[in-house]
């Protein structure tokens, strides 16, 4: 099992920065991806950020290409936390997002934060 907990949302203008974190323990060990979602009003749950996880440290990340530029994904040392450090933040990023992670081919889900931009 691996238990993951979001926080850093918040209300902010636009324009402005968050950054969110993600704890996650329990069986990290082979985890094999984690990603941010969001997901906004009666949207569907939409990809963020994408860090696939490599033993050397080069870690394949991906972006949505509505977020290109602006949010950059991160993950500590020990590997217990991914970051997603969110910079000129528009109202269109308003969504709870959520953090997730692989491992051994299952899915895990954190329960969410909300952002909130403002005009």
């Amino acid at each position: 099992q691996v238990h993951l907990v979001e926080s850093g949302g918040g209300l902010v203008q636009a324009g402005g920065s968050l950054r969110l974190s993600c704890a996650a323990s329990g069986s990290t060990s082979s985890v094999s991806a984690m990603a941010w979602y969001r997901q906004a009003g009666g949207n569907q749950r939409e990809v963020v950020a994408v860090m696939n996880i490599r033993s050397n440290e080069r870690h394949d990340i991906n972006y949505a290409d509505s977020v290109k530029g602006r949010f950059t994904i991160s993950r500590d040392n020990a590997g217990s936390t991914v970051y997603l450090l969110m910079n000129s933040l528009k109202p269109e990023d308003t969504a709870v997002y959520y953090c997730y992670a692989i491992r051994n081919g299952l899915n895990y889900w954190g329960k969410g934060t909300l952002v909130t931009v403002s005009s």
